[in-house]
């Protein structure tokens, strides 16, 4: 099988797996030894005790030796090998081992060198029995214990149904599996296991809706929840180009060493889309399971949550549900909530992929489904008004625009439905997808009165990793963010958050340019001159902005500005100079990049990833070319930035290099 096929049929075959049993025929046909008549029936699922007995049924006219052993096989190749107990002419059974996991198991039987296999089923190992009858509309049902010792109140659901767990921990639904999982909101003051960087809060279901099932939930009681810190990590685009493997280490090491500053605080993070970049999955071979397992190897200890963006949906499909189906049987289910502390987090799929058609034109839309909506009223029912909530999407919500205001660019009708559910609550909307930084806050017109918040975070990647493969050692994204993450302190439910470059102090958060010095025209892309009057005339736009100046001006770029910071420029003769918000190019990336990319011969089409004008700029004039200046920032938080600007400053990429 082709590594296209591989991807594109483990998708499908994990879609359509919770709904059936296991892989492999249930009567058994694959014989390694016709000769053994022997037969058995088996059901489809099995709930049963570590150390408990497992009964077999026999079928047909063979019978079971004392000397024959029962040989149970997982996919991954572990066999439990167990003798038969109490063997009648109709039935016999085994004892199942203590470390037998839940999973589906081929069956054996083997007699001397021979060996049978007589069917398949999915064993399911339970804490306990419970005395519990489900109601005849219950289609799941489970427990969720810390200790063996039932918790109450927990959220479970099957991404359209919600329940509670009853006084002992017991929940039931009368799911029709859609989706083919259940989570667990995971409660404050516990957590789930890991598999690597993944919190098990969810599993797969394997049976069709006709069928009671039971899933169990173990959890982990621990301290110190209520005060801790959340990385969020937007876009990564890991896709094996751009030397992205070696610039991603440095995130790494950047993380981990942040991470370590942070021992005597709990530590969780969470993705916002676009780990990878789906069109490389199958030109470069780089895909959902490379980026877990780069993740495994570089975090440790260290529970992610993810969000899906429109690059880790597979392309070449022609729904929605096809789309997201390896990241749901890889990742995690596409929406679900969690609770650590004291506030409440919801993740959201905000990318509607059911109009692609199976080519690159992937044409989605920032949407919220109306079963997502649905399921997000249940869920909230069970979530107090005064809980703030951090809510994150891939895509945007809102915009700027130059006039200093905002637009919703997202789904009119589905954002206002979400508005509308979140009415009255403290929301912090964290997304990503843009490679831009830009912050709303309660004060804008768009939020209508409400306290709602949105921190669009700045892209691990950059700019797709592409400035600093062209310009090592200058990682930023098109509005000169740095490449970085956010980094969030909750105490109680007062939440304050940060953004951290990465190979920077903490104290990196704004660069400052010296206009007499930043001057940009076409004989810094010589090669250009061949190139469409398209090409020349967005290159003219930097060259346009940035001429040879003695105007004495000095642009600040404060990527994670928001109107809660304040500004304060003084020169050296203690005057308080005045400050101009505006939009602009950043000088920096329109070196390291766009004058890379553009220069080169018969240029057809503007460059991708070349710099873009956006807000969170700021002018302030200088009496002459000279002077120096002081230049301090503050954040909300109380958080003071401050560089003693020695004047002239010089303007080169070395100069601003990590």
């Amino acid at each position: 099988m082709n590594f296209l096929s591989k991807y594109y049929w483990l998708g499908v075959c994990l879609l359509i797996l919770p709904l059936s049993a296991c892989s492999g025929d249930s009567n058994g046909s694959d014989t390694l030894a016709d000769d053994l008549n022997l037969q058995i029936i088996l059901p489809d699922n099995v709930d049963i005790m570590a150390g408990g007995e497992f009964k077999f049924r026999l079928s047909g006219d063979g019978t079971l030796q004392t000397s024959d052993r029962i040989i149970l096989e997982s996919a991954e190749g572990i066999s439990y090998v167990c003798p038969p107990l109490h063997i009648t002419t109709e039935s016999f059974g085994v004892v199942l081992p203590s470390e037998c996991i839940t999973a589906c198991y081929k069956v054996y039987v083997k007699r001397a060198d021979r060996k049978k296999q007589l069917g398949s089923c999915h064993i399911n190992v339970v804490a306990s029995n419970i005395d519990f009858k489900p109601q005849a509309t219950s289609t799941i049902y489970g427990t969720v214990t810390a200790g063996d010792v039932g918790i109450a109140g927990v959220v479970v659901s099957d991404g359209v149904e919600v329940a509670v767990t009853n006084e002992v921990g017991i929940y039931e639904l009368a799911s029709q599996k859609k989706n083919g999982v259940v989570f667990v909101s995971i409660p404050s003051g516990y957590e789930v296991e890991s598999d690597g960087i993944l919190p098990l809060f969810f599993q797969k279901l394997r049976s069709d809706a006709g069928t009671l099932e039971r899933t169990d939930f173990k959890l982990t009681k621990v301290e110190g929840q209520d005060n801790f810190n959340l990385f969020v990590l937007g876009d990564m685009h890991l896709a094996n180009r751009t030397k992205d493997d070696d610039q991603f280490l440095d995130f790494c090491k950047d993380l981990n060493a942040m991470r370590q500053s942070m021992t005597d605080q709990r530590t969780y993070a969470l993705t916002l889309g676009d780990m990878t970049w789906d069109l490389y999955w199958y030109k470069n071979h780089y895909a959902l399971p490379e980026y877990l397992s780069t993740m495994n190897a570089q975090f440790k200890n260290l529970q992610v949550f993810h969000t899906i963006g429109n690059h880790d949906n597979d392309y070449k499909t022609t729904s929605d549900a096809e789309a997201e189906g390896i990241y749901r049987s890889l990742i995690a289910p596409t929406y679900y909530s969690f609770n650590i502390g004291k506030v409440h987090f919801v993740v959201l799929d905000n990318i509607d992929c059911d109009a692609y058609d199976g080519t690159t034109d992937r044409n989605y839309k920032k949407s919220l489904s109306a079963q997502q909506l649905t399921w997000l009223e249940k869920d909230l029912k069970y979530v107090s008004i005064n809980t703030p909530i951090i809510m994150a999407m891939h895509a945007q919500v809102y915009y700027p625009q130059a006039n200093g205001s905002y637009k919703i660019d997202h789904d009119a009708v589905s954002s206002n439905q979400l508005f509308s559910l979140l009415k009255g609550r403290q929301v912090h909307f964290v997304t990503g997808h843009t490679h831009l930084s830009f912050n709303v806050t309660p004060e804008a017109d768009i939020t209508n009165g409400e306290e709602f918040y949105e921190h669009n975070s700045g892209a691990v990647c950059g700019s797709w990793w592409w400035s600093g493969y062209l310009t090592p050692g200058i990682h930023i994204s098109p509005d000169g963010t740095p490449g970085g993450y956010g980094i969030w302190a909750v105490n109680q439910k007062q939440i304050s958050y940060q953004y951290k470059a990465i190979g920077r102090d903490i104290n990196h958060q704004f660069r400052t340019y010296d206009l007499n010095r930043v001057h940009f025209s076409n004989a810094d892309v010589p090669l250009m001159t061949s190139a469409s009057s398209t090409v020349q005339d967005k290159f003219a736009e930097y060259t346009s902005a940035y001429p040879i100046s003695t105007n004495n001006e000095v642009l600040i770029n404060i990527w994670n500005w928001n109107p809660r910071w304040t500004l304060t420029v003084t020169d050296t003769n203690g005057k308080k100079l005045d400050y101009t918000e505006t939009w602009a190019y950043d000088p920096l990336h329109i070196a390291a990049l766009s004058v890379k990319r553009f220069n080169a011969a018969a240029l057809q089409s503007i460059p991708s990833f070349v710099t873009e004008k956006f807000t969170h700029f700021f002018k302030v004039k200088a009496d002459d070319a000279k002077i120096d200046l002081r230049i301090q920032v503050t954040d909300e938080f109380g958080h003071t930035y401050t560089q003693e600007m020695e004047r002239p400053q010089a303007f080169s990429t070395d100069v601003y290099q990590n």
